[in-house]
């Protein structure tokens, strides 16, 4: 086994204290013998999400070895509140330790730079790798199998129950519910989506009419929308597919979608059950077509019924808030969608916007000006403020609500004065709402129930507050900065070259000034870009791929994996800035101090 280097793990400090423990508070020596799998996520992140998932396999599979342990580093404001934290760990079926952290301190200790980020430490308490993004849970357990193996025979491996201990369960007829829908009869469709199921509800929106799924048929589903032919399409999140559900029959079919989760790399048109998408969020009707919000991959898509074919019909796969053509504007976890006449309205929840694309397929910003900035404020569209809606629902003046989540609020934008106002506030996390006559039924998400609101004809008075994300930016030099993107293949794997370079960067900044020279896509993982002095701050927009195969030269079919992250690192340029900027994808920085 390769012999690593030997940096001592930091402890692990959050004010929010521990989750999932029975009320036991751990420190990093309560778990000297074990291999500890730290995973640095917010709930915000889809990427997170995906993470969740992929460790699963791994948790079970070494319980009596691996601890994980969720160290909750928020991005927004909400995501600092405790009960938030507490909420979102149920409502991921998140089955280890979590440590919150409102306040980045373990965040720091570890110099993370990107949600999610992976850190494997050894039973002795030093860390051996770091990983950020998806797809790396196949590299991990090869370092586990190398742990175990190593430290049993040091006899420095500790065996036995890992300190997780679950909740008691509620009950309650809806558990995180995510969006609805009315149907014809007056009934509501809503998706249940920690239970994995649909439920009816009577039109008091209360009453149980029947459950649907529950059984596997779906797993988190989200989105929702009434298709011509009396079905519901269902945006089911985690099996990365969209589903029609018949009312009349129950039945459930699969419209589009493999099972699988869509990388870089992957088709983004053709049949649409040989096409693999990736976390759909959103459904609505709009054009002829099933518009699809694709929040796994920062774009939107679109199911044609007539030829049972998906496509990209909007984004790039880079995450930010960038206006223009459809096919190079840029989203961040659209989630919420809904269609008018002559536009698509579009919740892009990462970059707490409201957007709409428009019948000549060209994307604009109502309200939102990137990943960073967010708040609630009110008033002229260029300046409000929301923080990270997933719904927008469209009424009868022309206007739309906004389920503005992390708010707890529904807000209002009236294209016509180009004005946001709050309609209602005192909701919890508020994910979507349907109207239904003079009234809007609001899916309160962490309140496990509809609230149906009369819509008001004067808004709320709300006092503003503005916020930028807690992460302290990194000081740049002006000038030439080497930017590094650190992988390391897992142990017997090697970058697989077959067809031509395996790796992919592509770098960009808000503002585009910040960089005089470095930006656009390469297949090197280093590059020296230049910062302009006369910028002062801005964030650099990077995203890396690489794609590593069985280092085996019988095989003839080697296993493939992909590794991939996007960053975006707030920059603040100073003379007594660093020259050098180090993004971890897998691996260990050999150049660290």
């Amino acid at each position: 086994m390769a012999t690593r280097a030997r940096v001592r793990a930091p402890e692990l400090i959050g004010k929010g204290g521990w989750l999932n423990t029975g009320d036991v508070q751990y420190t990093l020596a309560d778990l000297r013998g074990r291999i500890v799998i730290l995973d640095f996520w917010t709930f915000c992140c889809i990427n997170c999400l995906h993470v969740l998932d992929e460790l699963r396999e791994l948790e079970e599979k070494h319980r009596d070895t691996v601890v994980i342990i969720g160290v909750h580093s928020p991005k927004f404001v909400h995501e600092a509140e405790h009960q938030a934290v507490v909420d979102a760990v149920e409502r991921y079926q998140v089955h280890h330790p979590v440590l919150d952290d409102p306040e980045l301190a373990t965040w720091k200790q570890y110099a993370v730079r990107a949600w999610p980020t992976l850190v494997v430490v050894d039973p002795e308490g030093y860390i051996v790798a770091q990983h950020a993004g998806e797809g790396h849970a196949h590299a991990i357990e090869k370092l586990v199998e190398e742990l175990e193996a190593e430290h049993g025979a040091k006899g420095t491996l500790r065996r036995g129950d890992g300190p997780y201990v679950p909740p008691e369960p509620v009950a309650t007829d809806l558990r995180f519910p995510g969006k609805a829908v009315l149907l014809p009869s007056g009934n509501f469709l809503v998706s249940d989506s920690t239970r994995h199921q649909l439920v009816e509800l009577a039109a008091d929106g209360e009453s149980v009419v029947r459950r649907i799924g529950g059984d596997g048929a779906f797993n988190e589903p989200q989105g929702l929308a009434l298709l011509p032919d009396g079905r519901v399409a269902v945006a089911d999140t985690v099996h990365h597919a969209v589903r029609a559900f018949d009312p009349a029959t129950g039945a459930v079919e699969t419209l589009a979608g493999t099972g699988k989760q869509w990388w870089q790399g992957s088709p983004t048109s053709g049949p649409a059950l040989e096409v693999a998408l990736s976390s759909p969020w959103d459904v609505a009707w709009w054009g002829g077509r099933l518009w699809i919000a694709m929040a796994g991959v920062h774009q939107l898509w679109t199911y044609d019924p007539e030829t049972g074919t998906v496509e990209v019909a909007a984004g790039t796969t880079n995450e930010g808030l960038v206006d223009g053509p459809a096919a190079e504007a840029w989203f961040a976890q659209p989630s919420g969608l809904a269609a008018t006449e002559d536009r698509l309205w579009i919740a892009d929840s990462e970059t707490s916007a409201l957007r709409w694309i428009d019948a000549d397929l060209t994307v604009h910003t109502a309200v939102g000006t990137g990943l960073f900035d967010f708040g609630h404020r009110d008033g002229a569209a260029g300046q409000a403020l929301l923080q990270h809606p997933l719904g927008v629902t469209a009424l009868p003046d022309g206007s739309v609500a906004v389920s503005d989540t992390y708010n707890h609020a529904l807000r209002r934008y009236d294209p016509a004065t180009g004005e946001v106002t709050t309609l209602a506030t005192d909701l919890r996390e508020p994910s979507d709402a349907v109207l239904v006559g003079d009234d809007i039924v609001v899916v309160e998400s962490a309140r496990h129930r509809l609230t149906r609101l009369r819509l008001p004809e004067e808004a709320v008075r709300v006092e503003a507050v503005a916020h930028r994300t807690q992460r302290a930016a990194t000081e740049v030099a002006p000038g030439e900065l080497r930017l590094d993107v650190v992988f390391q293949a897992p142990a017997g794997q090697k970058l697989d070259t077959r067809y031509g370079p395996s790796t992919r960067l592509l770098v960009s900044s808000t503002p585009p000034e910040l960089l005089r020279a470095g930006d656009g896509a390469g297949t090197d993982l280093s590059r020296v870009l230049e910062i302009d002095p006369a910028v002062a701050e801005g964030v650099l927009h990077v995203s890396a791929m690489a794609a590593s195969c069985d280092d085996d030269p019988e095989n003839e079919y080697p296993a493939c994996h992909v590794h991939q992250q996007d960053w975006g690192v707030p920059v603040r340029v100073s003379a007594e800035g660093a020259s050098r900027l180090p993004l971890v994808l897998a691996g260990m920085d050999a150049e660290a101090p």
